[in-house]
C-alpha cells in the first residue's frame, strides 16, 4: 500500500496556532481593555482640567475685555490730557511773555512813581512850608494885639484862649504885690508907682496881655478886676460885651490895667458873681489869682483868716458857678496858702478847664 505524504501543517498544528492566536487576542482584549478604563479615568481628570482652564480662560478673555476698554479710556483720557496741556504749555509761553511785557511796563512805572514820589515829596515840604507860612500869617492876622515877651517866648502850654465870650477875672488884691507876707506888708505901705513896679503884679499884667493878644477876632471878651469887689477895667462897659475886633477898646482896657493899684482882701464870691451878672454868660473864663480867697460877700469881723477857712470861702463862691462854663486857672505863688493848688485844680478838672502855674520867666 503506497504511504500517504506527511503534511506539516494539519489539523493539530492549526489548532495549536489558533489556540495561541486566540489567546493573544484575549491577552490583548484584557490588557487593552484595561487601558482604555485607565485611559478613560485619565481622560476625566483631564477633561475636569480642561473645564477649569477653559473657566479660567473665559474668566482671563472677561479680565482683558475689561483691560482693554480701560485701556481704551485711559487711551482717551491720554489724547484729553495731552490736549489740554498742549493747551497749557501755549497759556504759560503767552502768560510768560506776558509777564515779561508786565514786567518791562512795571520797571517803568516804578520808575515812574519815584519820580512822581520825588515830585510828591518836594510838593509836601512846599505845601508845609506855605501852609506854615500862612498860618503864621493867618495867626498874626487872628491876633487882635501884638505881644512879644522877653526870649520870643509868646505860649502857655496846656491853655487855650477860645470861645465866643471870654471872661477874664484879673485878683487885683494886696496879695499880688509879692510872694511872702512879709514884703507884701511892706509894699502895701509904699507909693501906688512903685506898687505898679512891684514884680508879681507886673507878670500878672504881662500874662493878661498875652491872653488878650491871643483873642479870636470874631470872639468878645471882658475884663474885670477883683479884690473885695470885682469892676470891670472899663467902667462904662460894666455887664456888656466887648468886641475882640475893636483894637482901641482893647487897647484902653489894657491901659486901665496898667494904672490899676493892688490892694485889699480877695473876694472870690464877688467876682464868680460877674458870671451870673453879664448876659449872655460867658462860654470860657481865664481866673488869674495867687491863691485861696480871705473874704466871702462882706469883709469878715476878724483879721486873721485860717486856712481851713478860706476853703470854705472857695467852696462857698464856686457853688455859685453855673454849670457848663470852664475855668481856666492861671496860679501865682504865694506864701502860707498850700491847699490853693489842690483846690483849684480840683476846680479846672470839675469844669473841664485847665489849670497851670507859670514859670517867673514867663510872659
Amino acid at each position: 500500500m503506497k504511504r500517504r505524504p506527511v503534511n506539516v501543517i494539519g489539523l493539530s498544528f492549526l489548532d495549536v496556532m489558533f489556540c495561541g492566536f486566540g489567546s493573544v487576542i484575549l491577552l490583548v482584549m484584557i490588557v487593552n481593555a484595561d487601558t482604555i478604563t485607565r485611559r478613560n479615568e485619565v481622560h476625566e481628570d483631564r477633561r475636569g482640567e480642561v473645564v477649569r482652564l477653559e473657566r479660567q480662560v473665559l474668566e482671563g478673555e472677561k479680565y482683558l475685555v475689561e483691560l482693554k476698554n480701560a485701556l481704551q479710556e485711559n487711551e482717551k483720557r491720554r489724547v484729553i490730557t495731552q490736549g489740554l496741556s498742549e493747551r497749557a504749555i501755549a497759556l504759560i509761553e503767552q502768560s510768560e511773555e506776558e509777564l515779561s511785557d508786565l514786567d518791562k511796563e512795571t520797571l517803568a512805572k516804578i520808575a515812574h512813581i519815584n519820580a512822581l514820589k520825588a515830585d510828591l515829596k518836594s510838593l509836601d515840604e512846599d505845601t508845609k512850608r506855605l501852609s506854615a507860612e500862612s498860618q503864621r500869617q493867618q495867626d498874626q492876622g487872628r491876633k487882635v494885639r501884638r505881644f512879644l515877651g522877653d526870649g520870643d517866648r509868646q505860649y502857655l502850654t496846656g491853655l487855650k484862649v477860645g470861645g465866643n465870650r471870654i471872661l477874664f477875672l484879673v485878683d487885683a488884691s494886696a496879695s499880688m504885690l509879692d510872694e511872702t507876707i512879709v514884703n507884701v506888708i511892706r509894699r502895701r505901705n509904699m507909693a501906688d508907682a512903685e506898687k505898679r513896679r512891684s514884680a508879681k503884679w507886673r507878670r500878672a499884667k504881662a500874662t493878661v496881655e498875652w491872653l488878650v493878644s491871643q483873642l479870636p477876632t470874631s470872639s468878645s471878651y471882658q475884663i474885670y478886676a477883683f479884690n473885695t469887689e470885682a469892676q470891670p477895667l472899663l467902667p462904662a462897659t460894666a455887664g456888656r460885651w466887648l468886641a475882640a475886633s475893636e483894637a482901641d477898646t482893647l487897647d484902653r482896657a489894657i491901659a486901665a490895667l496898667h494904672q490899676l493899684v493892688p490892694e485889699g482882701g480877695t473876694s472870690l464870691n464877688n467876682a464868680l458873681a460877674v458870671v451870673k451878672a453879664i448876659k449872655p454868660r460867658p462860654d470860657n473864663i481865664m481866673l488869674l489869682t495867687d491863691g485861696l480867697p480871705t473874704q466871702g460877700r462882706s469883709r469878715p469881723s476878724s483879721t486873721k483868716v485860717s486856712g481851713q477857712k478860706r476853703l470854705q470861702l472857695f467852696q462857698d463862691a464856686i457853688a455859685r458857678l453855673p454849670a457848663g462854663i470852664p475855668v481856666n486857672t492861671i496860679l501865682y505863688p504865694m506864701e502860707g496858702d498850700p491847699m490853693a493848688a489842690s483846690a483849684f485844680w480840683k476846680l479846672a478838672t470839675t469844669t473841664q478847664g485847665s489849670f497851670i502855674s507859670p514859670s517867673k520867666d514867663w510872659p
